[in-house]
């Protein structure tokens, strides 16, 4: 009997391996899965751009009786993105969620390809592989964040709280990157203003490691930071937050994750600047299936910030209504935060999310820095 049942367990995990590491509920016999997300080059459960996105697909399709899937690529590559969404209109998809910019080019192709398909690309606008102007189908709804924004509240809510030696490491210098970045650093000085310190008070080491990983160099960076008198780093890489948790948890100095909520990662994170992905997926998925208003978001760029709920800091704490989500904080509390957030959403604060930079990296010196984000209070060292 025993011998029959590891059997037949065998045999079912063979299924599933060859039905394309997907989970679906809901499905009627011969139907499929209507709504599909494929998963860039991480995991489902990464803490970042696929998990929150996914948590936005499960929320919507469970309440709405509709069936779901995911997709992980074989290949994290133009090609094999393409080849997961082939898998998924064959599965029967008929809305497809594709998280973050290496879908833009994936995108693009399939959009032509499976017209009566809509896509929602989140965090980019479909494009031709060598040419940067955004072509967005109707069938397409391209998602941006105000990343600038969430970066703000995040330099604002560490300077208030006491710090005055902060970091920042991004990955590469892509515009959200960069984005995430300039806002950290007009929050820092807004909240050293309104506090009172004095020209260079608050010191900020600015630098980008080249790649969205978690590497022994990234970690090695970090530790060099932390020794340097670094109290926070703002980690603004993806995979690359993970190496600056792991420097700051043996340094005893503290980290701001980015994207999602990433307290759950470390008792290092004091805070993450957000993008609310899983939030913006349930707007979009409703314009579809409850509103009739798909025409909001097909074939353009729709941006989410503080005035639609698409950015912030985390205000609570999965699984324990009554706990405070800022505890890690000294002195920062909720009512700080809804004051700086409230400035944002009613317009009188507007961080820039760009600035002109004369390197071809994307690299800002630090003297652009200073001069286009108005940095007084604020001296920052490149590295």
């Amino acid at each position: 009997m025993k011998k029959i049942l590891a059997i037949g367990m065998a045999l079912i995990l063979v299924c599933v391996m060859l039905a394309g590491c997907g989970a679906g509920t809901g499905s009627k016999s011969g139907s499929g899965f209507e709504i599909a997300l494929i998963t860039d080059k991480g995991n489902i459960d990464d803490k970042s751009f696929n998990q929150g996105s996914w948590e936005g697909v499960v929320k919507f399709a469970e309440e709405n009786k509709i069936s779901y899937k995911y997709y992980k690529p074989e290949e994290a590559n133009d090609a094999g993105y393409l080849a997961s969404i082939d898998l998924a209109v064959t599965g029967g998809a008929k809305v497809i969620v594709t998280p973050g910019f290496l879908f833009e080019v994936p995108v693009y192709e399939a959009q032509t390809k499976y017209p009566n398909v809509k896509f929602i690309l989140l965090d980019g606008a479909p494009h031709k592989a060598n040419d940067y102007a955004p072509d967005i189908k109707s069938n397409v709804a391209s998602i941006k964040y105000a990343e600038q924004e969430p970066g703000y509240l995040a330099g604002y809510a560490a300077v208030t709280d006491g710090m005055t030696k902060l970091g920042f490491m991004g990955g590469m210098a892509v515009p959200a990157v960069q984005a995430y970045g300039y806002g950290f650093l007009q929050g820092a000085e807004a909240a050293a203003v309104k506090s009172g310190l004095g020209d260079g008070s608050i010191t900020v080491t600015y630098h980008y490691t080249g790649d969205f990983a978690e590497t022994d160099t990234n970690k090695a960076t970090a530790k060099t930071i932390f020794q340097e008198g670094t109290e926070v780093i703002f980690a603004c890489g993806g995979p690359v937050g993970k190496s600056v948790m792991s420097a700051a948890k043996e340094a005893g100095k503290k980290v701001i994750g980015v994207d999602v909520d990433q307290r759950y990662d470390s008792d290092t994170v004091i805070t993450s600047a957000m993008k609310e992905l899983g939030g913006s997926v349930i707007q979009v998925l409703a314009a579809i299936y409850k509103d009739n208003k798909w025409d909001s978001f097909s074939g353009k760029t729709t941006i989410f910030d503080s005035k639609n709920d698409g950015i912030g800091l985390p205000t609570i704490v999965l699984g324990d209504e009554k706990a405070d989500a800022f505890d890690r904080f000294k002195t920062f509390k909720k009512a700080d935060y809804e004051a700086v957030l409230a400035s944002l959403k009613d317009g009188s604060v507007k961080p820039l999310s760009t600035i002109k930079v004369a390197a071809e990296t994307g690299y800002a010196t630090a003297a652009e820095l200073a001069s286009q984000l108005n940095l007084k209070k604020v001296k920052v060292t490149v590295r």
